[in-house]
C-alpha cells in the first residue's frame, strides 16, 4: 500500500475517502448518519477544539483501500494518542489493517506518544483484530439516538415540570453561539466537571479547559457549520454556573443534531440539574430548529445515571463502541 497523508484541500481525495467511510459504516454501523465532503473538510480542518487529526490515505494502484487517523491533543493526557483505522469491506481480511495499524503505531512512537488508543463497534472482526494485536479492551461506549417524531411531548413537559420543582434554587440561561466573554472563566471551570463522568479502565488523565480551550471549541464548531446551543444552570443566590447541555445543529443538514457535554459540578448535583437541562434543551429547539430530527448522544455503558436520563427523554441505543488502549514503548 501507498499511505499518504493528505489535507483538506485535496478535494479529490476527501471524496474518496467520504465514500470509503461510508462504505464502511453500511457493513459496520448502518444507523451512522452519511459522512458527507464539507462533514470530513470541516474535521480536517478545524478538528473539535482547533486540534486537528493527520489523516492518511492508503492506495493500491488508483484505488482508495483504507485510511488512518492519528489525533493527539497538546491541553493534556501528553502520552496518548487516539488512532483510527480503516479498510474497505471487500478488501478486508488481508492483511491490510494490521499494515495501517503498525504505520499508526510508528507514527505515534514518532510523536512521543507512549499509549495508543482505537475503538471499534461491537463485533466479530472487530474483536479478532484486537485479540490478534494484543489491544485490551478498556471501555465501552453507547451510541443512543432521540428520534424527536417518536418522543412524547406531553412526557417530557411532565419530566421537566418535576425536574423544575426540585431546583428552585437555581434558573436556567440559554446561550446561542459563542459564550460571551464575561461568562468565559465561569464555563471554562463548569466544564471540568465532565471528568467526573466514567472512563472504565482507560489510561486518561483530567482534561483541562482554560478559557483558551472554550473558546477554540466554540470556533472549531461555528467554522465547521454547527449551530450551537447551551443551556446553563446558574445558582441564583450565588451566581455560580451548576451545570450545562450543549446541543450543535448541522447547517448542511438542519434535520441532524449531536449531544455535546452534558454535566453538572459535584457541589450542586442531587436537585434533577441534568435532566432539567436536557428538557429545556428539546424545548428550546423545538422553536429554535424546527427541521431537526435526531439528536444523537454517546455515554460510557458505565455511566448508569446519563443513561437513564436520556433514555426517559426517548434516546434509543443503536450500538456499543469498545475502547481498546495498549503502551507503544
Amino acid at each position: 500500500m501507498d499511505i499518504r497523508q493528505f489535507t483538506p484541500d485535496d478535494a479529490e481525495t476527501v471524496g474518496a475517502v467520504v465514500a470509503l467511510d461510508n462504505a464502511v459504516n453500511a457493513v459496520d454501523a448502518p444507523f451512522l448518519h452519511p459522512m458527507t465532503p464539507a462533514v470530513l473538510t470541516g474535521m480536517l480542518r478545524h478538528g473539535w477544539d482547533g486540534e486537528v487529526p493527520v489523516t492518511y490515505a492508503a492506495w493500491e494502484s488508483d484505488r482508495l483501500v483504507g485510511r488512518v487517523t492519528v489525533h493527539t491533543s497538546e491541553w493534556d493526557n501528553l502520552h496518548l494518542a487516539w488512532t483510527g483505522v480503516c479498510v474497505h469491506p471487500e478488501l478486508r481480511r488481508a492483511g491490510r489493517g494490521s499494515e495501517l495499524l503498525g504505520f499508526a503505531e510508528d507514527r505515534v512512537r514518532e510523536l512521543g506518544r507512549t499509549s495508543i488508543g482505537c475503538d471499534g463497534w461491537d463485533l466479530p472482526g472487530t474483536h479478532g483484530f484486537a485479540e490478534r494485536h494484543g489491544l485490551p479492551r478498556r471501555g465501552a461506549a453507547i451510541n443512543r439516538r432521540q428520534t424527536l417524531a417518536k418522543v412524547d411531548r406531553a412526557r417530557v413537559g411532565a419530566l421537566y415540570d418535576d425536574a423544575l420543582a426540585h431546583a428552585g434554587a437555581y434558573e436556567l440561561v440559554r446561550i446561542t453561539g459563542r459564550t460571551p466573554e464575561h461568562l468565559l472563566d465561569a464555563v471554562a471551570e463548569m466544564t471540568a466537571a465532565i471528568n467526573d463522568a466514567p472512563t472504565d479502565d482507560l489510561d486518561l488523565e483530567d482534561e483541562v479547559f482554560p478559557t483558551e480551550r472554550i473558546v477554540a471549541y466554540e470556533r472549531a464548531q461555528e467554522l465547521r457549520g454547527r449551530r450551537m446551543y447551551r443551556v446553563v444552570a446558574r445558582h441564583k443566590e450565588t451566581g455560580a454556573l451548576a451545570g450545562h447541555t450543549v446541543v450543535a445543529v448541522e447547517s448542511e443538514r438542519p434535520w441532524i443534531g449531536d449531544q455535546h457535554d452534558t454535566a453538572v459540578v459535584r457541589a450542586h448535583r442531587g436537585h434533577r440539574l441534568g435532566l432539567l437541562l436536557k428538557a429545556d434543551m428539546m424545548r428550546w429547539l423545538a422553536d429554535e430548529e424546527p427541521a431537526l430530527e435526531t439528536v444523537d448522544t454517546w455515554n460510557m455503558e458505565s455511566n448508569d445515571h446519563m443513561i437513564g436520563v436520556n433514555e426517559a427523554l426517548g434516546y434509543e441505543a443503536l450500538g456499543r463502541e469498545y475502547q481498546f488502549q495498549r503502551d507503544v514503548r
